[in-house]
């Protein structure tokens, strides 16, 4: 019937005060005749108002109304709703939150009458009440009609406010357990003959086990068996297993009435691969040898629930001081290092954001950061020993193991957040962790957590803030305890005992826990403002530093630098303000000991860390630091403190550079690793290269202006050799070069030549002078005749040496010739000499290849150091960088002339020229490339981690670690990272083999 315009108004704007969505859709609804005697009725208006979804209530209940068998049942449903307040409430309530429910309603539509009752022992049924529920039950069909009408009652219960979180989740649980238990006493009855030969105990795992289940989840499981007296074990065991997967399929498999839940046991020794049951003695031995440290955190939650408790509680008896035992195994720390990277990667960007588990700030941190507190703190302290995260937690808290505030705020966070995913799960009761992009779901589920004004900006809003709040709190939460334990400051709340902070710090990878302990003391203690400060931001550092290869050294060096900046007003507000800036002070701080050592003699160089006026750790161009160090120059009082603050600069754009590198090859919360690591060599390479020629250039001007004023007797040109002019230099390259010098006008030769000579030697003694700042070492063996010829050369004498004497490894030499300071009209004129020596027009002369690879052969024999594993050796090494850099450079020498793109200094742009030129196949110039790159990262590595330069890969675990980390290999991956480097530079070595020493010509 239709209502009139007035009426109908008047009814479609109470709908939408009432919070219906779509009001016509609901007048039609309203207007149906199974509803047509409450159509006014301002208590079912107001009913269907309170839930989440109005429109989706009304469509529930119309089609719940539709489903009764006889016009009887109908108005008995309507009659008790209209009068029975909680019946009203729960019923409308699930209509309105989940429309799985509401299809089982309308295909069971008896089963409202569940909710009917009201007695305090329907507040909070447990295991047993629940079987009661599910006793009936005889075949997987009637198993799941059952299961959904309990579920009913839990979900009823939830969305009313009646039960909360943990309530929930627990019933959840309970219900689970009975229904193993009813599915077990199914596949038993179908196989009684199994069921007589075995032993079987089921013991749940996981947020089962833990007593906090989700409303759609894997129930994760193991299985124990043993022989019924008299029986072979292994027909026992064969029957137990038969059991076992039919229990799985009944729970698992889809039906008329759809699914229950997947039944997991991929948690048992060995996963997938091990048997489905072992025996009890059988597990035992696997967790004595074999089991790896995240076995144990999952083994926290393990709690017998079906088949034979008596068996399951003997699993638990027997594994329990395994698990507690966990924090003392050998590969704890890095397991703990490994597990404690959020991991991310392996989910699709396009969901990170909308992921409640696993996403930064997600329900995964909370629930690792109480299981690991509880491995280590467990052992000591049995009140540890819960297997329900809130429980647990709140029991942390009370021990003094986390602080009260954050695990207060943690408990409201981790309550939101599953409130949030059991709201997502239970609209068609589909297992996923993902928020919903679509308005209507987002405002059903404000709307079901209590946020009516603006249900879906007031969810996301909260939402974030609950992840925040977990986010900055997850790495705090295992070292703030630490913090008030040593500095003592807040009365009235527990602390962590001396013991159970070492414990603590041994866990999180620090070696000498008293020493750490002693510079937390030092670091936090005391009512000023630096150590207020510190005591917030050390949380966040112990958790960077925890996560390199030597925490202890980091958190040494952070005592070091605050000692020194302390009372500098920047320094704190640098870190506590600048985001990036006490990220990258720690990864610095930790990574090794070049780059802490060059920040300890100039710590004010910590500013560089931030993102503000420091400049940053964008490398600065060559014309930048040849400024600044000329003005430098200008200033001083002569050429020795000129050069000192030449060496100044150099000291500080070493550590920019090392500092990027870093930060760049660990990666930061807010900025991944590079992925490109030629990126990170040609960025290093290129940095040092320019800080050492202006280094040079600097010191050159500074000794011309202390000795001749402002214009030398001669001119005078620095040319790079080497990886000097290759634009490749390391942090622990020498600088090779060759002088030459050409008389001006008028000047006497031997004249100049002394002036040259002067100032070669002036030059080398001033950069090598002892001081705070790192030497520069000249190198200039690579000169004609080498060591026994002059140092400096005019012009004329390189071309009548070049042109009589040359020798084919000086040829060689020289294709990493390039002006680097000086006098640049003479350094053009020196490349004019040298080009047709290093690009000879008809090629190399096949003795000349000859004699080239008889050098290199000898070099291999002759120069890797005795007992070094060539293998490993990232220079000289099979597959190293000589081996490369040969190969590239006899292309150069055989091909250069012909082929423009050839013409370079510097190795990668080479062979990319040859690969474009056909030299080389694109295959083997990309395995050329990876080797050569990787060799070149292994030595930055190794003077980055010990401070010296090296080109093996060091011994001491620590310190091997700290490359892998560099490198990008986590914890406990130095063994991977050493067969990846044979992998690439066997591979490297074979094309050499063909490219190099092989016989066909190219």
């Amino acid at each position: 019937m239709t209502a009139a315009p007035g009426r109908r108004s008047s009814t479609f704007t109470r709908l939408l005060r009432h919070g219906f969505t779509d009001a016509s859709a609901a007048e039609r609804l309203l207007d149906s005749p199974e509803l047509a005697p409450l159509r006014d009725d301002p208590v079912l208006l107001e009913a269907l108002g309170g839930t989440a979804d109005p429109d989706l209530a009304l469509l529930g209940l119309v089609r719940l109304l539709e489903a009764q068998q006889s016009p009887g049942a109908r108005r008995e449903l309507l009659d008790t709703l209209i009068a029975a307040k909680p019946l009203r409430d729960r019923l409308l309530g699930v209509l309105g939150a989940s429309t799985a429910l509401a299809d089982h309603l309308a295909r069971h539509p008896d089963d409202w009458q569940a909710l009917v009752m009201y007695e305090a022992y329907d507040l909070h049924p447990g295991v047993e009440e629940f079987e009661a529920g599910l006793a009936e039950a005889t075949d997987p069909v009637s198993l799941r009609v059952a299961y959904r009408r309990c579920l009913l009652s839990i979900a009823a219960r939830d969305v009313c406010g009646t039960t909360g979180l943990a309530e929930s989740a627990a019933e959840l649980a309970d219900l689970a357990t009975a229904t193993l238990r009813a599915a077990l006493g199914i596949a038993e009855a179908a196989a009684p003959e199994d069921a007589a030969l075995c032993r079987l105990a089921v013991i749940a795992m996981g947020k089962c086990g833990g007593h906090e289940l989700n409303y759609v989840s894997d129930v994760d499981v193991i299985f124990v068996g043993e022989a019924t007296e008299g029986t072979d074990e292994t027909k026992a065991l064969r029957a137990a297993t038969r059991l076992a997967s039919h229990m799985m399929r009944i729970c698992s498999e889809t039906t008329v009435e759809g699914s229950i839940w997947p039944v997991d046991a991929n948690l048992r020794p060995e996963g997938r691969n091990g048997p489905l049951v072992r025996t009890l003695s059988s597990h035992l031995a696997y967790y004595q040898r074999w089991a790896k440290t995240w076995e144990f955190q999952a083994l926290l939650k393990a709690r017998p629930v079906a088949g034979d408790l008596d068996l399951g509680a003997e699993y638990v008896a027997a594994v329990q001081p395994l698990v507690w035992k966990a924090a003392e195994r050998e590969n704890f720390v890095p397991d703990v290092q490994k597990m404690r990277r959020r991991v991310v990667e392996n989910i699709p960007v396009a969901e990170v954001d909308r992921q409640l588990k696993l996403g930064p700030g997600g329900l995964r941190d909370v629930e690792f950061a109480v299981q690991l507190l509880q491995l280590v703190h467990g052992r000591a302290d049995t009140s540890l020993r819960s297997g329900t995260t809130l429980d647990a937690l709140k029991a942390l808290a009370a021990g003094g193991y986390v602080g009260r505030a954050d695990a207060a705020q943690l408990d409201e966070a981790y309550r939101f957040l599953r409130s949030m995913e059991h709201r997502i799960q239970l609209f068609r009761l589909r297992r996923t962790h993902l928020v919903p992009e679509e308005e209507a779901e987002l405002r059903r589920i404000g709307r079901s957590l209590g946020l009516r004004t603006d249900p879906v900006a007031d969810l996301h809003r909260e939402w974030r803030r609950h992840a925040g709040v977990v986010r900055r709190l997850h790495e705090k939460l295992f070292y703030r305890p630490l913090l008030d334990a040593v500095a003592q400051l807040a009365t009235g709340e527990a602390r962590l005992s001396t013991e159970a902070a070492r414990e603590r710090m041994v866990a999180l990878g620090y070696a000498d826990p008293a020493s750490a302990l002693r510079h937390l003391e030092a670091l936090a203690s005391g009512v000023t403002r630096k150590a207020a400060i510190q005591r917030t931001l050390l949380p966040v550092l112990l958790g960077w530093f925890a996560d390199s290869a030597d925490p202890d050294a980091g958190l040494l060096n952070f005592r070091k630098v605050s000692d020194a900046l302390g009372k500098t007003p920047w320094y704190l507000r640098l870190l506590r303000d600048e985001g990036a800036a006490a990220q990258n002070l720690a990864r610095v701080l930790s990574a090794g000991r070049l780059a802490p050592d060059l920040l300890m003699r100039a710590p004010e160089a910590v500013a560089l860390l931030g993102d503000g006026d420091g400049g940053g750790l964008e490398p600065r161009p060559r014309a930048h630091l040849e400024q600044e160090i000329y003005a430098a120059v200008k200033r001083a009082d002569g050429a020795a403190q000129a050069v000192t603050a030449a060496r100044g600069v150099r000291r500080r754009e070493l550590f920019r550079t090392a500092a990027a590198d870093i930060v760049g090859s660990y990666g930061t919360e807010e900025q991944p690793a590079e992925a490109d690591q030629g990126a990170l060599v040609d960025r290093v390479g290129g940095a040092v290269s320019d800080l050492t020629a202006a280094t040079l250039a600097g010191t050159l001007r500074a000794v011309v202006r202390d000795g001749w004023g402002d214009e030398l007797p001669t001119r005078f040109a620095v040319i790079g050799m080497g990886r000097f002019g290759g634009h490749e230099l390391g942090y622990g390259s020498d600088a090779d070069v060759l002088f030459v010098h050409e008389p001006r006008d008028g000047v006497d030769e031997r004249e100049a030549s002394q002036a040259a000579n002067k100032v070669v030697s002036e030059m080398r003694r001033l950069l090598q002078i002892p001081s705070a700042d790192p030497p520069l070492l000249i190198d200039a063996d690579l000169r004609p005749e080498g060591k026994s010829g002059p140092l400096v050369r005019t012009l004329t004498s390189y071309a009548a040496y070049y042109r009589r004497w040359a020798l084919t490894w000086e040829s060689h030499a020289l294709l990493r010739a390039e002006p680097v300071a000086g006098d640049e009209g003479l350094g053009r004129r020196f490349i004019e000499l040298i080009d047709p020596l290093r690009y000879p027009a008809d090629g190399l002369a096949d003795e000349a290849v000859r004699e080239i690879r008889r050098l290199k052969a000898r070099m291999e024999s002759e120069r890797l150091p005795r007992g070094a594993d060539p293998k490993l050796h990232a220079k000289l090494g099979p597959g190293g960088l000589s081996d490369v850099e040969w190969t590239v450079q006899l292309m150069q020498l055989r091909h250069g002339s012909a082929e423009p793109g050839l013409r370079t200094t510097r190795t990668r742009e080479a062979l990319a020229a040859a690969r474009a030129a056909g030299l080389i196949t694109d295959e083997d110039a990309a395995t050329l490339d990876e080797a050569w790159v990787l060799a070149t990262r292994v030595r930055n590595a190794v003077m980055l981690v010990r401070g010296r330069a090296g080109d093996t890969f060091p011994t001491e675990p620590r310190e091997l670690a700290a490359v892998g980390r560099y490198l990008g290999y986590g914890p406990g991956h130095a063994g991977d990272m050493l067969d990846a480097y044979r992998r690439t530079a066997r591979r490297a070595r074979g094309v050499v083999e063909e490219l190099f020493y092989g016989i066909a010509e190219r």
